[in-house]
């Protein structure tokens, strides 16, 4: 439980240090922000920044950081390192560039964003990169609600339309295409910070639950330093891809421009960005926590938890959910495993509009506008969930490289950083050294995971290449953005 403890005050402590040097280096100051500049009533609406928050919060968290921190707490109190650590260093700071150079772009979507400071070439690929992961959250977001909908329907005994889960699937779509559709303040504004609270609330409730049973320990982390995943996974680079969320997740780039065009000033980035990134860090932590004490350790090896994460992300959400807090857990359990995927489902696809707005410059302001964009990618979104539900397009299929292609984003948005602040001569180290973290993340994880190279057999968990590959491309990559940023630097 120190160590936990330890972690929990370093994740509080790095907010208020770390995070001021971030923002302190980036250097906010009182220029018209979009939100007041351009104020469309659609996209670009002021909002307090209490509610900017909550709304950042529940966009880049969902149930990101609880499913994530589960399956990151197979590997052992380990995880707590990585999501204290990559909190503060790495996922902080790519929200933070993220949120306020969109801002300082007149709250331009990422791929424009990277378009300006890595080149035209990037900038497309960022942008089919960015509209196919987006749709595809969006879909995965639609579909996996639907089906846990119909699930607890049934095990209350209802049966017919309202346990049919194309029914569900449906009524889901057609809130997104609202949400998609209505300005941010309408509905988003509205219901998404009351939803926040609830996040955070099953947050403290889980941890509360553990302290206040002896039954259940968080082990310590010096105690435990050692990989105890059931399957023998290499904690690197496994480890760093599957805890995204509660550490740092490139789908966090796509989602801070909606916040950044409601900004009354600069100064309220640090607290949106960098401290929205930093709750859900601890939210992290504390899942994971739950995860390494609730369950059964054989032989040092988490074998309880993987029993319980193999019957499904929702049944362990709701078993964690139930020992902690009992019938009121199971409340906020349901909200958790419903509602916070549909409300990263409706901003996926409503930042999937904007990124396709910013590319084929079609104003936004006029329902005309809107509806160019919103039929086409709810649309395709529909196809995509439908084929899932009807049997002819499997959900693994459409989810498999998301894991892969959310932390390579995360990579392409910290060198990003680290070329603005090239470019304003300021210290770029502070998004550089992530960077070139996460880029030997993605590489190795890409040669020799089952869905990329690791299809090989030669490559599958081949540590012995992986690990020196990823290493020399990450290497690489530091030494082409040296290059490319010396005449910067150097003027």
């Amino acid at each position: 439980m120190i160590s936990f403890l330890i972690c929990l005050a370093i994740l509080i402590v790095g907010y208020f240090t770390y995070g001021k040097i971030v923002s302190d280096t980036f250097g906010p100051d009182d220029r018209e922000t979009p939100a007041i500049a351009i104020n469309d009533g659609v996209d670009f609406v002021v909002m307090p920044q209490w509610k900017l928050f909550l709304v950042q919060l529940l966009n880049i968290a969902g149930l990101g950081p609880i499913f994530g921190a589960l399956q990151g707490a197979l590997w052992g109190p380990v995880v707590f390192l990585w999501i204290t650590f990559g909190t503060i260093f790495a996922g902080a700071v790519h929200d933070y560039f993220s949120g306020m150079l969109s801002e300082r772009n007149n709250g331009a979507s990422i791929a424009e964003v990277t378009g300006k400071y890595l080149g035209p070439v990037m900038k497309n690929i960022m942008r089919v990169f960015a509209v196919i992961l987006l749709i595809m959250v969006g879909t995965v977001f639609a579909v996996g609600p639907a089906g846990l909908i119909v699930t607890l329907l049934t095990e209350k005994g209802v049966s017919g339309a309202l346990a049919s889960t194309t029914v569900w699937l449906a009524i889901i779509l057609v809130y997104y295409f609202i949400a998609t559709f209505l300005s941010i303040d309408k509905i988003i504004g509205k219901i998404y910070p009351v939803f926040g609270i609830c996040l955070i609330l099953m947050a403290i409730g889980v941890i509360f639950g553990i302290f206040t049973n002896p039954d259940y320990v968080i082990p310590e982390l010096w105690s435990n330093f050692r990989n105890m995943h059931p399957d023998g996974k290499p904690i690197w680079s496994f480890m760093f891809i599957t805890v995204a969320c509660g550490a740092v997740s490139g789908f966090h780039s796509t989602q801070s421009p909606l916040m950044a065009r409601c900004l009354a000033s600069e100064k309220q980035g640090h607290f949106v960005f960098y401290g929205a990134m930093v709750a859900e860090g601890i939210i992290a932590l504390i899942w994971a926590a739950a995860g390494c004490s609730l369950y059964a350790v054989t032989d040092g090896l988490n074998t309880g938890l993987n029993e319980a994460l193999a019957a499904g992300q929702s049944a362990a959400i709701y078993d964690v959910s139930l020992k902690t807090m009992g019938n009121v857990g199971v409340i906020l359990a349901m909200i958790g495993v419903v509602v916070c995927p549909i409300t990263s489902g409706d901003t996926a696809f409503r930042s999937a509009r904007l990124t396709l707005s910013d590319w084929l410059g079609i104003e936004q302001e006029s329902m005309a506008g809107r509806l160019k964009l919103c039929i086409p990618v709810l649309g395709i979104g529909a196809v995509l969930g439908f084929g899932n539900t009807l049997g002819f397009l499997s959900y693994q299929v459409v989810w498999r490289y998301f894991s892969w292609s959310n932390q390579t984003l995360a990579m392409l948005v910290l060198w990003t950083g680290a070329m603005y602040l090239a470019m304003e001569k300021k210290n770029f180290w502070i998004c550089a050294v992530p960077a070139t973290f996460m880029s030997a993340v993605s590489i190795t994880y890409f040669c020799m995971a089952g869905e990329c190279l690791g299809m090989i057999p030669f490559f599958k968990n081949n540590t012995a290449v992986a690990y020196p590959v990823g290493i020399i491309c990450a290497a690489a990559f530091l030494m082409l953005f040296m290059t490319k940023s010396k005449k910067y630097r150097t003027a």
